[in-house]
């Protein structure tokens, strides 16, 4: 597992431009804020309420994370992909690890979902992923189904300072 820093704590991020940052957590987190753990419906709730989010897959030994817009389907997720993407090629029981978060100004909220993906290939396979009205942020002329089983989902809810 992994701690929660404590307010004093600092995480060092380098871009890929060798820009290196320092983030205070101090200035991120309430004094006394934990993340609260998200129920199993809480997090299928916040999933539902969403359409886009990342999937992180490894593709020839390399990881690759890609924004996607998805549908939930009887705690399942549903999204699209086209062929010859990266996305496209994953095979039947790939694991994959799928990210949402939202935050305002007093709160923020994450669920991670760690799965296996399927592509949709029978006609009712398709015709109920149709049903989904999947949204789609570009055209696409042709498409595939992709679904990621849930082998974990969790959730935590953060207050901001």
């Amino acid at each position: 597992g992994c701690s929660w820093p404590d307010e004093s704590a600092e995480i060092r991020v380098t871009f890929t431009n060798h820009r290196e940052d320092v983030i205070s957590m101090s200035n991120h987190i309430d004094d006394n804020s934990v993340p609260d753990v998200m129920t199993d419906d809480q997090a299928w709730e916040f999933l539902a309420s969403e359409q886009v989010g990342r999937v992180a897959i490894s593709v020839g030994g390399s990881l690759d994370i890609y924004p996607i817009t998805y549908a939930v389907d009887h705690k399942t997720l549903v999204f699209l992909a086209t062929p010859g993407n990266k996305l496209l090629e994953l095979s039947v029981d790939e694991h994959v690890a799928f990210e949402i978060d939202h935050f305002d100004q007093t709160s923020a909220r994450s669920v991670v979902v760690h799965g296996t993906t399927q592509r949709l290939e029978t006609t009712a396979e398709i015709a109920a992923a149709e049903a989904l009205d999947l949204p789609s942020i570009i055209a696409l002329s042709r498409t595939r189904y992709v679904r990621i089983t849930p082998t974990e989902v969790t959730g935590r809810n953060f207050t901001r300072a």
